[in-house]
């Protein structure tokens, strides 16, 4: 108990030199929770494909469309045991600012999306009305948009005016599980598109492909592909996680950096409080000197050194860690509406933080401790400084 007593006290000794460091350590914390917290929600979209799901679109690129006729064909595949089709349609609601998927499917399109979940009742009204949509419940929620309400776009990759009308609103069944799409009927578009532009319709931009077998899920991309061969639009089937990872990796080489950052962040930690410990060291050479003359073993030195640099970096810790979800949140709300369609510190972020911590708070002890045990009572009592 007095020891507890003694390391409370050295550490609050030089009340501004530990209350920067433990500042340091906040800010330190802050911005690596930051940092992880930007690096895993941009990787949770992989997290979040399904096993069971193929991707088939344009061999050439991903915004050439493919024939509806494909889908019969690709359904014929052994393997193949459900088939959606969606189009990207781009649009603008309100303001340019404000961004979220817009995009045409089909009915099949919430089975091989299970993870949407839609009540029953909602889900027969949006098959009944052509012009009917269904909005993601985080969408809905930052756009106060309830059910029966119209939502305009202005359309751009299909120009116009288009007219929605909201029938239902889907929950995500899993947390990293996209909440802000507005998904609509393919039919409603293509008889547009039949009227106003025929050479554009009768097209969609890819094909989800539900396997019955995900070890099959190679074997079974190679058939539908091999369908298509010397085709005027030969496709690329590939897992809905390689899909997903194709768009992450244009942007692959800013997120590397950023989780590079966010560790080199720990080291900074650590330079910080080892610096704090070693100059405490340094201080107290004599009153080490004098614990040894008392009868203070290495083990209570060892643990008088120790315990300050855990309570010192553990403070610093817990601050940051406390000011790190409002600042979540804060920045959040700063960017750009629909830029992040979820975003959240994952455990795996605190864990992180907490192990860092504790880590940094034994690391900084190691040279002070060594320090003290292998200095001579003699030379302590000699030593100015």
């Amino acid at each position: 108990m007095k020891l507890l007593k003694l390391i409370f006290k050295n550490s609050l000794r030089h009340k501004l030199r530990s209350s920067l460091t433990i500042i340091g350590i906040a800010i330190a914390i802050i911005a690596f929770g930051l940092l992880r917290t930007v690096v895993t929600v941009w990787n949770s979209g992989v997290d979040a494909a399904s096993a069971n799901r193929l991707i088939t679109r344009q061999a050439v690129s991903f915004i050439f469309p493919l024939p509806a006729s494909y889908r019969a064909k690709i359904a014929s595949v052994p393997g193949v045991k459900e088939i959606g089709a969606a189009n990207w349609f781009g649009g603008v609601y309100k303001d340019k600012s404000n961004f979220f998927a817009h995009m045409a499917v089909d009915d099949n399109y919430f089975v091989v999306y299970p993870e949407f979940i839609v009540p029953k009742d909602e889900m027969e009204e949006y098959k009944k009305n052509r012009n009917a949509c269904i909005i993601g419940s985080q969408t809905a929620k930052q756009y106060n948009i309830k059910l029966g309400d119209q939502v305009v776009l202005e359309g751009d990759i299909y120009p116009g005016r288009w007219e929605f009308n909201v029938k239902g609103i889907y929950t995500p069944r899993d947390q990293n599980t996209d909440a802000t799409q507005m998904l609509f009927h393919y039919e409603y578009l293509n008889e547009t598109m039949l009227q106003q532009s025929p050479g554009r319709a009768n097209s969609v931009g890819w094909y989800i492909v539900q396997i019955e077998d995900p070890n099959n899920s190679a074997s079974v991309s190679k058939q539908i592909d091999a369908l298509f061969m010397n085709s005027t639009a030969e496709t690329k089937t590939e897992t809905e996680k390689a899909f997903t990872q194709g768009f992450i990796s244009a942007s692959g080489a800013i997120i590397t950096s950023m989780n590079f950052m966010s560790f080199a962040i720990i080291g900074i930690i650590m330079l910080v409080l080892a610096n704090t410990m070693i100059m405490a060291a340094r201080e107290r050479t004599r009153e080490y000197a004098v614990f040894k003359t008392l009868g203070f073993s290495a083990k209570h030195l060892t643990g008088l050194i120790l315990g300050e640099s855990l309570l010192i970096s553990f403070l610093g810790g817990g601050v940051g860690l406390f000011l790190l979800y409002p600042l979540i949140e804060g920045f959040e709300r700063a960017m750009p509406k629909g830029f992040f369609p979820y975003f959240y510190v994952e455990p795996i972020t605190i864990i992180l933080a907490v192990t860092a911590t504790l880590l940094v708070g034994v690391l900084s002890s190691v040279f002070p401790i060594h320090r003290a045990l292998n200095t001579k009572i003699v030379d302590g009592f000699r030593h100015v400084g």
